[in-house]
């Protein structure tokens, strides 16, 4: 009886969804059908308005040209090998299923095959194929009635001979000539799991399958066109492996006209939610610099507030391709109770600025400021600062942590000053720092840092990472709700030899812990490294 109930309701959800596509496609029939050929014909010849055309439920915000480029591309090359590889939110589904059925509805393509993790995600990628075959009134006033005798979830031929059908990863694709016509189409889409890419047997396996089982139901003698849809979520997955071919194929060319017209055969095509050079993805930058690509879906204020909401790992793996996995050099970070402030022979409080007197995510990077101090071996994070501000609040946050300390030991204040920064120091900083005194009625005293630091993941991986595994590196656990120190520490997971993610705060840890240990060796000569002292002659 359930079953009944849940196949009923099934159909019922289906038909509201077939509904809803008639409602939203209502087109003027009153064209003499001279007019519509001749208004069909000019759309073909213009896919771009084609698409406007027959999907105004999907195509509600205009293409962005980086996108007309792509669509173009597939459309005019019949033998084609195309990765799309677009952060969420910028369509690559959708826009694959509109250049399918354009194709399709057109007579250039006969066969395709959707192929997903899994046969039931396939089935539903597909759905909205058949949906809008079914019940999109435009579709059905320029090519009439396209519901064929055969009319399954998952696989369907249209009356016109176009034939669909979903297939999951590993199962037997035999069965998917129709006539005469072997696959032409190729659609892998969502094909790799966060599970699969887990496991190196499983991706080694997905694409075997593909490359043997799959890839050779095509004809030899016709051309086939392939297009993955996936974003990059792991080092090693099958989309890359898709996209490293398809720079292959990107290189090899193929004459047309005796020599005339060369074309790559692939294109391996990567799109950040921002970008600062829309041909060239760059995840750390991108995030930190970038505009929105497509501008005319996705305002800046709107990526904003998605972003502010999940975590900088997952934004930085969903919408900028960058895949990173957490503990690849700070396998875990310890949280720990901090010893009374007075037992600390001082403190050292390390700040980190950028130049930016900006707040928005895709104008600046982190300023980071952190209250630090070596106790009997340890390097204690006892609370600090991390954001995107304006150069006033950065001032600020000196005297928040000045009375957070209350006087109860030294505290030492350092801000980050290389050459590079020297200039901006002097003319903005000091400045900011002489009013923040008058507001606050009290002097602080800050001293530059100017050493000349050596490569940045070299000095963290070298200086922290070892106090890091020795659990030598505690964050306060009293300031574990503080969502500075929440960013501090998903920072520090975030950490790999390219530093592809935003790593101001485990730099200015760095800092903090570079003068900490210089300043300790200066107070107490026989002190080693990390703050113990010597005991009886003898070093901890």
């Amino acid at each position: 009886m359930a079953k009944k109930q849940a196949d009923k309701q099934a159909v019922l959800d289906w038909d509201k969804y077939v509904q809803n596509i008639q409602a939203e496609t209502t087109i003027d029939s009153n064209m003499s059908y001279a007019e519509r050929e001749k208004k069909r014909k000019e759309l073909e010849a213009d896919p771009i308005e084609w698409m406007y055309e027959m999907f105004p439920n999907y195509a509600k915000s205009k293409f962005a040209k980086w996108q007309i480029t792509i669509i173009l591309l597939i459309i005019n090359n019949p033998e084609f090998y195309a990765v799309l590889s677009w952060a969420r939110e910028l369509a690559k589904s959708t826009t694959v299923m509109m250049i399918v059925m354009y194709l399709t509805l057109t007579g250039k393509k006969r066969n395709v095959l959707l192929v997903s993790n899994s046969y039931d995600n396939a089935e539903r990628l597909l759905a909205p194929y058949k949906a809008n075959f079914e019940g999109n009134k435009r579709i059905e006033f320029y090519y009439g009635k396209q519901k064929g005798l055969k009319w399954e979830n998952g696989e369907f031929i249209t009356k016109k001979g176009a034939a669909f059908r979903a297939l999951g990863a590993g199962q037997s694709p035999r069965g998917t000539r129709v006539d005469d016509i072997r696959p032409d189409i190729l659609l892998p889409d969502d094909f790799d799991t966060d599970e699969d890419c887990r496991n190196l047997d499983t991706i080694n396996k997905k694409w075997e399958w593909w490359e043997t089982a799959l890839y050779f139901t095509r004809s030899w003698s016709q051309p086939l066109l392939t297009i993955w849809s996936g974003n990059i979520i792991a080092k090693d997955c099958c989309i890359v492996r898709a996209g490293n071919k398809a720079r292959e194929l990107s290189k090899i060319v193929h004459d047309e006209t005796k020599g005339k017209v060369k074309k790559g055969l692939g294109i391996w095509d990567i799109k950040n939610i921002r970008m600062v050079n829309i041909n060239k993805p760059d995840p750390k930058n991108d995030f930190l610099y970038g505009t929105s690509v497509w501008l005319e879906k996705n305002s800046e204020e709107q990526i904003d507030i998605v972003q502010s909401q999940v975590s900088a790992s997952a934004v930085q793996k969903e919408c900028y391709n960058n895949p990173i996995s957490e503990g690849d050099t700070f396998k875990e970070i310890t949280w720990g109770k901090v010893p009374p402030l007075n037992k600390f022979p001082f403190l050292i409080n390390y700040s980190d600025p950028s130049p930016s007197n900006n707040t928005k995510a895709k104008a600046n990077s982190n300023k980071a400021c952190f209250l630090v101090g070596l106790y009997e071996g340890k390097l204690y994070v006892i609370t600090g600062y991390l954001d995107r501000v304006t150069n006033a609040e950065f001032v600020d946050w000196f005297y928040f942590i000045d009375k957070y300390v209350v006087e109860r030991n030294q505290v030492y204040n350092y801000i980050e000053n290389n050459t590079l920064q020297n200039p901006f120091y002097e003319q903005v900083f000091i400045p900011l720092f002489a009013q923040a005194r008058s507001k606050y009625n009290k002097i602080i005293n800050i001293t530059p840092d100017e050493r000349r630091k050596p490569d940045k993941f070299a000095r963290i991986e070298g200086n922290l990472e070892p106090l890091n595994r020795m659990g030598n590196l505690i964050l306060n656990e009293a300031e574990k709700n503080n969502p500075h120190m929440q960013r501090l520490e998903e920072q520090f997971k975030m950490v790999t030899p390219r530093l592809s993610a935003p790593a101001d705060g485990v730099d200015c840890i760095e800092g903090g812990y570079f003068i900490a240990n210089q300043k300790l060796s200066t107070l107490v000569p026989d002190a080693i490294s990390f703050g113990t002292k010597p005991t009886n002659n003898k070093r901890f």
